[in-house]
């Protein structure tokens, strides 16, 4: 019961907030082109938030996602990389995440490295290795073939979309329906327990952090597809994002507990809110103090949660 209850009163400010901005901007808000640009912007960082969910779900945290993001763009849009073709980038992208994704899952399930400072060495090293690769220069995407399948639409949905849609199905169904996901809370809620139970808790570990970097390299190829280039700068913040919209939707950063539908929503209230902004030309630093006040009533809620819990 009180899981309904949180996604229904997430639901609801999802709801507020597009009422206000369509009372705000009326001549914009709901327009075909307006809602296509925040399903597009919402696409790539939710992606990201997927991952985030089950290293959250296990009590970790992952801050070097926006610089995987770039690392993998970069690495992807390179001239030798898109000489070899669509098939290429596509792989090089996702491997460039898993790689990452599965260093910081080794440093810290093998070498007891705390998240915090694993991820944050990880966040310098990537974004450093991306400025490396690309000289601090953008790389123009040059292969046609890929800018028009991953810009294009399928049923008048952008393909952007579709990818999200399945990566979001398939993680809920990893997380929900299978040994995997069981496991996932099982080492987030009690991580002894775990191993007693015959978890092998340290493999279980590097392979959620691995989740979360293959994640990184799907959003690669969908920032760089929307940009039409790779850039050190991509994923600028996208760590902040993802883990504001996996907070909000009601996973527990102590671990044990999380919800991919509610990272869902957490996502969209994000994008709505800086599209609102956008439209109605406010300035960045409203918005991202917006954004802060909203991560802490939500940490405080669940904190009020834990302390107070309801007998249903």
């Amino acid at each position: 019961m009180r899981l309904d209850v949180r996604l229904t009163g997430l639901f609801a400010v999802l709801v507020l907030l597009c009422v206000v901005g369509y009372l705000t901007r009326p001549d914009a808000f709901l327009t075909e082109g307006n809602l296509s640009t925040i399903l597009r912007l919402a696409a790539a960082i939710g992606v990201v938030s997927v991952g985030m969910t089950f290293v959250i779900t296990t009590a970790g945290i992952d801050l070097s996602v926006g610089s995987m993001v770039a690392l993998a763009s970069v690495w992807m849009t390179t001239v030798a990389t898109q000489s070899y073709g669509v098939g290429v980038m596509v792989l090089c992208a996702l491997l460039v995440g898993l790689g990452a994704g599965l260093v910081n899952g080794l440093l810290i399930a093998y070498g007891r490295v705390v998240p915090f400072i694993a991820t944050l060495a990880m966040m310098v090293a990537a974004r450093g290795l991306a400025e490396r690769i690309s000289g601090r220069q953008t790389q123009v995407i040059r292969e046609t073939a890929f800018l028009d399948f991953f810009r294009g639409s399928f049923l008048g949905i952008p393909v952007l979309v579709w990818m999200f849609l399945l990566v979001f199905a398939a993680g809920w169904v990893l997380l929900n329906r299978t040994t995997f996901g069981r496991r996932t809370f099982a080492v987030g809620g009690n991580p002894e327990a775990a191993r007693l139970a015959g978890i092998n808790v340290k493999r279980h570990v590097a392979m959620v952090y691995g989740l979360a970097g293959l994640c990184c390299g799907i959003a690669a190829i969908m920032v760089a597809a929307r940009t039409t280039s790779g850039a050190s700068t991509n994923g600028l913040y996208y760590e902040l994002d993802a883990i504001a919209a996996v907070v909000i939707g009601g996973t527990l950063l102590t671990g044990g507990r999380g919800s991919l539908l509610g990272t869902l929503i957490g996502v969209l209230i994000f994008t709505v809110l800086s599209n609102i902004f956008t439209l109605n030309n406010l300035e960045t630093d409203i918005q991202n103090i917006a954004k802060g006040v909203i991560i802490v009533v939500a940490v405080l809620l669940q904190y009020r949660t834990m302390n107070h819990p309801r007998t249903t």
